[in-house]
Order: structure tokens, then sequence, then C-alpha cells
């Protein structure tokens, strides 16, 4: 892919960034309003789907490290286990219906939702590293095709239009 015009991705840079803000409200504001880990990680991983598209595929394999999303999301998945497991000794992990029902509070440093809002953000972070892992193979996998209409070996779409 190359890149788009100056006006796309001058408008995708300022866009990309509301969509990160965005998403990391919807994990952390997932224990109380509707959406929650995966919700907003699929929104974070998009700013990725966003700038591929803009700043095409040389800019966007020179920008991301595919490493570090295996990493977020093995941190991801190892964060929902230990966060379930530390709500277990206390009600049912320590929501806040368990709370106004009279349970005693797991921590003090625990949030008043309990390890409710600790696991949407482990969530978030597993879904982030997982989809934008699937967002980089998936560019990864496509092969350079000339179809000698000029286009100087485009990747991907240009292939069918023989």
């Amino acid at each position: 892919m190359k890149p788009l015009s100056v006006i796309v991705t001058t408008v995708s840079d300022v866009f990309a960034w509301f969509m990160i803000v965005f998403g990391v409200y919807v994990i952390l504001n997932g224990h109380s309003t509707p959406g929650g880990g995966f919700q907003g990680g699929a929104i974070v991983a998009t700013f990725l789907s966003f700038m591929l598209v803009a700043h095409g595929g040389k800019r966007f394999l020179a920008w991301v490290n595919g490493g570090m999303y295996g990493l977020l999301e093995f941190v991801g998945l190892m964060a929902f286990f230990l966060f379930g497991c530390l709500g277990f000794p206390n009600s049912f992990f320590h929501n806040s219906i368990a709370v106004a029902q009279g349970a005693r509070p797991l921590s003090e440093w625990l949030p008043y939702c309990g390890t409710i809002s600790l696991m949407n953000a482990a969530v978030g972070f597993e879904v982030v590293g997982a989809l934008s892992l699937v967002v980089l193979y998936m560019y990864s996998s496509i092969r350079m095709v000339d179809t000698g209409a000029g286009m100087g070996g485009e990747r991907g779409h240009d292939r069918f239009d023989r």
C-alpha cells in the first residue's frame, strides 16, 4: 500500500489519537458503562488499521514492532488470570453488588468495584495485542504483485484488476 494524500494522512493523524483516548475510556469505564475490555481494545487496535491505510505499508512496518504486541497480549492474559484469582477469596470478584450486601473489602488499594475493573483493563491489553497482531500478520502475508499498470508493485487490492 502506498501512502494516501497529505490531507488524508493529516486527518488520520489527528483522529487516530482520539480513537486511542476513546478506547482507553471505554476500557477504564467498562465496569459501570456499556463496553469494557474487549470493545475498548478493539477500538484501540483499529488505530493500527487506520495508520496502515493512511500512511502506507513501509511506514507502517517501520513503526510497528510485532514483539511488543505479543508481549502486550501475554501480559494481558497473565494479568487477567491473576486478578481473577485475587477475587476468589472474597465474595465473587468483590464487585459493587457484593460491597452493597456487606462484604468486607478485599484490600484498600483496590477500586470500589474490586477486581472487575482490573480484569477489564487486562482484557483490554490482551485484545489490543491480539487484534494488532492480526492486522500486522494479515498485512505481512500480502505478497508484492506488479500488474504492469504503473502502480509499481502496489500491494493487495491491485492484483485483482487484471
